[in-house]
Formats: structure tokens, sequence, C-alpha cells
């Protein structure tokens, strides 16, 4: 696709990110002869028709979202194009890095950088929520740092705008879990104190280096934000207590956009926001010594040490931070997601392969687009289909297996198969950024997250040779309910689930679940795909 003219004057150059919905590319406007970035719909290539309705609108809405807020802090939109039966965003092209990256790169920011960029956000939060947008996925990777020191707000692909029939399922929660508001998880409306919830979480994790919320299983996650507070940050500085102000849990309880401004403000100067005070938890009182430096002597004075009175973690100590993006790979979340989120609202995770209104998968997905007959395929069974993933693996299946993303974000990505909506499935997740040390580990991990599940039972847990790499064999089974969503059916489960390191570091996991009725033919089955499942070519 590299070196491919758009609508006649807009030239594909390299890609410069991927997300959960698509790829922005570098461009070059052949008319105006400027950079561009490009926004394409690659979900689209995956879903069934209904799906790509959804997404289809979804883009339009970004477009038109960022087109009704003219402020500086806002990546402008130039076109919108159709293009291989998808629309395509024309963007301003941002040179620099996104907070995240920044983040991962540097550990974190410091707390004045870190409070001017919240600043800027706020401000293209305020210009949003005047021409009614909520933006609804206010993230670090959704916050560009140009090289020349502005800061911008981008990806409305989620946006709400008022006045619009809403194109969200009936019960859908869309965002990366991390930065839900409290009164989203629970499938409230969102309004602008949501955003800034969000903007709060952002600059938590710019400061710490670390999501406030994350845990190891998006069910986790969502039951910290809604019950638990963040660990009270170190290396905050002047920016602490307006981290706790953005962050109550009640969103009557945050302060106002303009209020949020001028805390912000305060603290890009280095200056504690004494208005800020109030938002933060009363907690045990400890005195210290501080050497302070008075005219041209140095003398010690005591300083009041406000400390979190029942902190639920341990804070972050300022050692080095390592790379933390904690896996999502577990079927639990889809399985008791209902406890947590209540009114049968379910969260999207921004993949639009799960059909969260009626509780099922697809209805009627596509193949993937390369899939392919067998051809004799040594080892595979005649007339299985060949699946050339896009997630850098080759598969061989039975005939009419549908393909869905159920997980694409922060290096991992979460690819399912499935005849029937799911009843019966294979997963197949890529994680080139594990944080775990073996597939052992990371399997004891979630063996120890999903043992509350109805009647589960471990049947075996054990370290395994796979293709002479290290790894790990896992098989349990459970009950299935049938108010369980997206798609299970009521009636006793068993799962498979293999995990093995690459030698560059990428863990891959193979799993397969079923009724136990069908368990003979799918353990069958999953013995042909473990043989036939390759890395891509050109991984080698």
């Amino acid at each position: 696709m590299q070196g491919q003219l758009l609508a006649g004057r807009y030239r594909l150059a390299d890609p410069i990110g991927k997300g959960g919905m698509g790829r922005v590319w570098r461009a070059h406007d052949e008319v105006l002869h400027r950079a561009v970035a490009i926004k394409e719909l690659t979900a689209a290539l995956y879903v069934s028709e209904s799906d790509q309705a959804v997404l289809l609108a979804r883009t339009r809405a970004e477009a038109r979202a960022a087109a009704r807020i003219n402020h500086s802090a806002v990546v402008t939109v130039h076109d919108v194009l159709d293009h291989d039966g998808r629309p395509w965003i024309v963007m301003e092209l941002v040179e620099g890095r996104s907070l995240a990256d920044a983040v991962k790169e540097d550990g974190r920011v410091e707390p004045r950088e870190a409070a001017r960029i919240g600043l800027w956000v706020l401000r293209a939060l305020r210009a949003a929520h005047s021409a009614g947008v909520l933006h609804r996925d206010v993230k670090p990777g959704n916050v560009l740092l140009a090289r020349d020191g502005r800061v911008l707000l981008t990806d409305f692909g989620i946006a709400q705008i008022d006045g619009d029939t809403t194109i969200t399922r009936t019960g859908e929660v869309v965002g990366s879990v991390d930065y839900l508001a409290p009164e989203r998880v629970r499938g409230a409306d969102p309004g602008p104190s949501a955003d800034l919830w969000a903007l709060g979480a952002t600059l938590y994790t710019a400061v710490e280096g670390r999501s406030p919320f994350r845990r190891t299983t998006p069910l986790t996650t969502m039951q910290a934000v809604v019950e638990e507070d963040p660990a009270a940050p170190v290396n905050a500085g002047a920016l602490g207590p307006v981290l706790a102000a953005l962050l109550r849990k009640d969103p009557a309880d945050r302060p106002s956009t303009a209020q949020a401004e001028q805390l912000l403000a305060e603290a890009a100067e280095g200056q504690r926001p004494a208005a800020a005070q109030a938002y933060v938890p009363t907690g045990a009182v400890r005195y210290e010594p501080e050497s302070a430096t008075r005219g041209a002597g140095t003398g010690t004075q005591t300083r009041a040490v406000q400390t979190a009175a029942a902190t639920p973690y341990p804070p972050v100590t300022a050692a080095p931070v390592r790379r933390k993006r904690h896996r999502l790979r577990t079927f639990a979340l889809v399985v008791a997601l209902a406890v947590i989120v209540g009114a049968g609202a379910v969260v999207a995770l921004q993949q639009f392969g799960t059909d969260s209104a009626t509780g099922s998968g697809p209805s009627t997905q596509t193949p993937s687009a390369t899939a392919t007959e067998s051809d004799g395929q040594p080892g595979v069974p005649a007339g299985w289909q060949r699946h050339n993933d896009p997630a850098g693996f080759t598969i061989y299946l039975p005939p009419g297996w549908q393909r869905s993303i159920s997980i694409d974000e922060d290096g991992l990505t979460q690819v399912d198969y499935s005849p029937d909506r799911g009843k019966h499935l294979v997963r197949v997740a890529v994680d080139t950024a594990p944080d775990f040390t073996s597939s052992y580990e990371h399997m004891s991990n979630l063996d120890a997250q999903i043992s509350d599940l109805k009647n589960y039972t471990r049947l075996s847990l054990k370290k395994v040779l796979f293709r002479d790499l290290p790894g790990a064999r896992w098989e349990y089974t459970w009950d299935a309910l049938a108010k369980d969503p997206p798609h299970y059916f009521a009636a006793p489960y068993r799962a498979i689930d293999v995990g093995f390191m690459e030698r560059d570091g990428t863990e891959y996991a193979i799993y397969a679940s079923s009724p136990t009725a069908d368990w003979a033919t799918t353990r069958k089955d999953f013995d042909w795909i473990l043989r036939s499942w390759q890395e891509a070519e050109a991984k080698g």
C-alpha cells in the first residue's frame, strides 16, 4: 500500500501509528505540496457488514467532531475521503511523539511539564465541550507532543456529539479501561467531568510512569477504577493535589473545567495549588526534618507531611520504570464482566468484533481476507483453510471459521476465530511486551484471577516445551451462565491454553474452548491447529 495515491492527491509514505481501529500513515498532499497524516480504518476489513456500518459511522463522526472544534490544541482535520469502500481521514501531521511514548521511553515526565501538558489538553477539552463534543477517550496515547513544544489532543473516534443519534450500541461502554471514569464503568451517561477524570489518570501516568488503576486484567482494572483509590503519587510534586481533585470518584466532587484550568496553571508554575488541597484525602500526619536555605545560611525546619490513610497499593519508588502494560489475555473479562458494570453494560475495549447489545459475537462476519484452502498441507486435515493473519501468524482451521479482534492495544493483539459466535472458540494472542518472564508464570497469574468463576476447576497447569521453546499448558473447566456476556451459553465449558516465549521476547498463546460435551472433537482439532500454527515468515 506504501506509495499508493488516494483521491488523486494523497501519496501514502510510511505507517507512523497503529491502534485498535486503524493505522495512521504519513502522506504527501500532491496538490498543496504539504505533509499530512492519514488515518486508515483497518478494522473494517475484518468485521460483518452490520459492524462495518457502525465503524464507518464512527469514523465520520470522528471527523465531524474534530471539525467542530476550533482550537490550536486539537489536531486539525483537513479532509475525509472514500477509498476501497472505507472512509479515510486526512489530518494535520504532528511531528513528535505521544505522551505514551514519552513515558515508555523516558520513564516519567517532570511534574511541571506534566502540568503544562495537562493545561493544553484541558484547553482542548474546554473547546470541545463548548462545541458540544465529549472526547471519551483521553489517554496518553491520544496526547501528542510536537517537537516545537505544542501539545495536541487527537483521536475523537468515539466522541459523543450533542444532538447526534448515538452510534454506540445499547449498554456499550467504549474507551480504554484504564482511563474510564467510574460513572462510565457503571454504565451511566458521561458528562464533561468524565473527560476531566481521564485527564487526571493520564497525568498520573505521566508523572508516576504507570497507570493509576491498571491491574492484571480488564476486570480487575475496572474494579480498581470503581472501588479503589490510586496509590499516593510520589513524583507528582505540586501536581499531586490536582490529581487527587481530578480523580474523585463522584463526578459532582471534581472541579469544574475552569477550576481545573486554574489548578493546572499554578502547578505548571511550580506552585502547590491551595484550592486543590481540599480534594486530598485526610490521613495521618507525620513530621520530619527538612533542610531549607534561609539567607546566607542553612537551617533545619519541620514540615508536616500528609500520608495516605489506607492506600491499597504501595507507592511507586523513584527507581527506573520498566515498560509497563499489563497483558489482558483472559476470557474472565467476558464471563464475569456483568458483575462489575451492572445493568448489562459491556466494555468494548475499542474492539468491534463483538455485538455488545445482543450479548453475542458477530452475526455475519466475513472470513479473513487471506483465507485459502490447505492444498494438501502436510499435517492438516483435507479441506481446512489457511489464514495468513495480519497479526503475524498463519493458522489452519476448518471451513467457516470467522475472524475478529478482541484486543489490539499496548503491544498485545488478540485474534479470535469462531464458527458460531464464540460457542466454539480459537484465540491467538501475540504479546510483544509481556509482563511476565515465562508463560508458566503468566498462566499461574491468570489461574488465580479466574478461580472464582462458577465451578472453576483447574485440570492441569504445567511447564512444557513448545517446539524447543519454554512454555506452559493449562487446562480447566467452568460453568458458563446464559447471562454472562458476550457469547457464552449455559453449559459446562472446557478450555486449553498453550503459551510460549519466543527468543526475541514475544509471548504467544494459542487457546481453544468449547462446551464440555464437544470436547473430544475440540481437543482433537486443537492438536491439528498446534501442528499447523506458524509465525509469519517476516519474523524468521
